[in-house]
């Protein structure tokens, strides 16, 4: 098992080359619907910095990773990780500097430790990003369908805040694809009284009918991003944009 050993001095120039070089070149726009920080359910009280938490993400993109980093990065108070497939992870190794770790799905002991390490996180307050599909798949594949390691985790971790997070990417008036992030409403039960395997179940499907409903809502609206949703990066000209506005400037 990889742990992640952050850098802040990377972390910074990182954080740059990911926005302005890999988002903006890739993407039209990316937007953040909900906050990363979201009020508790229980006192509808301001989420401290040192809430654990755990964001459980629909996993349909290679680009996943960078994304959710650049929404955090953005917008977020806490000290952000993500469980990251083990033989990527040693192929993109400087991942560890910005929060990354390991998990491999073939070996039962690495899986222990991961799960432990997580423990250990959110113990010590760290929110801590997952994609309990387990691999990328169409982000119309359903049903959305968990392993139980999420909800091991979260009999592990009584006071961790269990926060559903979807994102929906196409391409739909522009020739740049469209990313949209939702975060949903925090869910907080009493997880010690739960089998892990009802968690993951009873959160797919939390996960699940989020998604439809996001993506139904883009469907409805026939754009790219929900209603009052906030920037992530700046808006980003398509090439059918450019091409209008040269030909107004030639025809004036």
């Amino acid at each position: 098992m990889i742990r992640a050993v952050k850098s802040k001095p990377f972390n910074r120039i990182f954080s740059l080359y990911n926005h302005y070089y890999l988002l903006r070149r890739r993407f039209r726009s990316f937007t953040l619907s909900g906050s990363l920080d979201p009020l508790l359910p229980n006192n509808g009280s301001p989420m401290e910095p040192d809430q654990p938490v755990i964001y459980f993400m629909n996993h349909s993109s290679w680009w996943d990773g960078l994304l959710l980093y650049h929404a955090s990065q953005q917008t977020s108070r806490g000290d952000h990780y993500v469980m990251m497939e083990e033989e990527q992870l040693r192929q993109y190794a400087f991942f560890r500097k910005l929060g990354a770790y390991s998990i491999s799905k073939e070996n039962a002991s690495s899986i222990r430790t991961s799960l432990q390490y997580t423990t250990e996180l959110l113990h010590s307050g760290k929110r801590v990003w997952i994609f309990p599909q387990g691999e990328i798949l169409h982000q119309d594949a359903r049903p959305i369908e968990f392993r139980p390691g999420i909800g091991l985790l979260l009999r592990r971790s009584p006071r961790a805040v269990a926060v559903p997070v979807t994102l929906c990417h196409g391409m739909v008036q522009h020739d740049l694809p469209e990313v949209s992030m939702q975060v949903g409403t925090p869910v907080v039960e009493d997880w010690k009284t739960w089998k892990s395997e009802e968690i993951a179940t009873r959160l797919s499907r939390v996960l699940e009918q989020q998604l439809n409903d996001h993506k139904s809502e883009l469907v409805r609206i026939g754009q790219g991003s929900l209603p009052g949703a906030f920037p992530l990066i700046r808006h980003v000209r398509s090439t059918s944009e450019k091409y209008d506005a040269a030909r107004k400037r030639v025809n004036r």
